[in-house]
């Protein structure tokens, strides 16, 4: 029988040593990595070519033996897929044309699945080739976070602009967000039934909301993929990242019904361990810039980390993905102590 440590942590169990993997693993600061990404010549490009996206997907693993391998693609392969024009520009990140009112009501989330049909074939590809062992995560953007970039076009530092666009247009902002909820419920499912062995749901922007708009545009909506994704897939484990949801994160875990809750690095070790962990699996919560700092301060924040919450459901990560400036030899240090740790 395949062993999975990650899945057995999303079933709620205790690993003796906590399984580990780290957002944005294949990215940047890897060279080879760099030399893919130069290959493809423009990053949507990478993630639509199933070869190479499978190649980036596999070098974390080949080199680090991260317990799980994700997806590499991005969550605005959604906005794409419904046909709006998406750019990665060199420096400049995400740039997409603002949504209007008009258009936002002739979205079709059902052209969702034909128009990522190479994200499928990559997923085929990376199960195939990945060890038995290693668990494979497929992912999207929460609508909310999605929805930031579909109306400002690029991201901004708090998303004012898609705060401002749900109260001034509440009717069509919601219409919104239901395409989006529907292409996403849609977008994971197919994941999983093309080998992916569980999913996270990233909401990188669940920090900016006040308490209603949390509810209507962050935690209900993820409430409804969860539901509209075990309606088709009943056993399917899924992995909630509300980053900045600070004083939410208890709500939030008893809305949504997920497996596990992905932790930024504000979040307090021992509130977590005593408030969260008893009714959910705990993912992160290490602050990237410790992969840019030095040997003292990771091992001090890694023990710290360890000592409060491995003795529960646990998967090591950070707390945001992490950096291009990540220092290689500290991931290394990082995987090791976790791995040798002794409380």
């Amino acid at each position: 029988m395949i062993n999975r440590r990650l899945i057995n942590v999303l079933n709620g169990q205790t690993e003796k040593t906590p399984p580990i993997w780290l957002m944005r693993q294949a990215g940047r600061y890897l060279p080879e990595y760099r030399a893919t990404r130069a290959q493809a010549g423009d990053f949507l490009s990478l993630c639509y070519n199933p070869d190479l996206a499978t190649e980036v997907t596999l070098q974390p693993i080949r080199r680090f033996g991260f317990d799980a391998a994700i997806l590499f693609s991005d969550i605005l392969v959604i906005p794409d897929g419904l046909g709006r024009s998406v750019r990665f520009v060199q420096g400049e990140g995400p740039q997409l044309d603002p949504i209007s009112p008009e258009e936002i009501m002739d979205l079709d989330p059902s052209k969702v699945i034909d128009h990522l049909s190479p994200v499928f074939e990559a997923v085929g590809k990376i199960r195939h080739e990945l060890p038995e062992e290693t668990t494979f995560l497929g992912f999207c953007g929460a609508p909310w976070t999605v929805a930031t970039y579909m109306i400002a076009g690029h991201g901004t530092p708090d998303q004012a602009p898609a705060r401002l666009f749900a109260r001034k247009h509440p009717e069509v902002f919601e219409a919104l967000i239901n395409c989006l909820v529907e292409a996403s419920i849609l977008y994971l499912v197919k994941q999983l039934q093309c080998g992916a062995d569980a999913v996270q749901i990233f909401d990188s922007w669940a920090g900016v909301l006040d308490d209603a708009l949390y509810v209507t545009a962050s935690r209900d909506p993820i409430a409804r993929i969860v539901a509209g994704v075990r309606a088709q897939i009943p056993d399917a484990k899924i992995i909630g990242f509300p980053k900045g949801a600070g004083m939410r994160l208890e709500d939030f875990v008893s809305v949504t019904g997920v497996n596990a809750i992905g932790l930024d690095w504000t979040v307090p070790l021992d509130w977590a361990r005593d408030a969260l962990q008893p009714k959910v699996a705990l993912q992160g919560n290490l602050d990237p810039t410790l992969l840019m700092s030095d040997e003292r301060h990771l091992d001090e924040a890694i023990d710290r980390i360890m000592a409060a919450w491995s003795n529960g459901p646990f998967i090591f990560n950070l707390g945001h993905g992490i950096s291009p400036q990540g220092d290689i030899n500290l991931v290394h240090r990082l995987i090791d102590r976790v791995r040798s740790y002794h409380g």
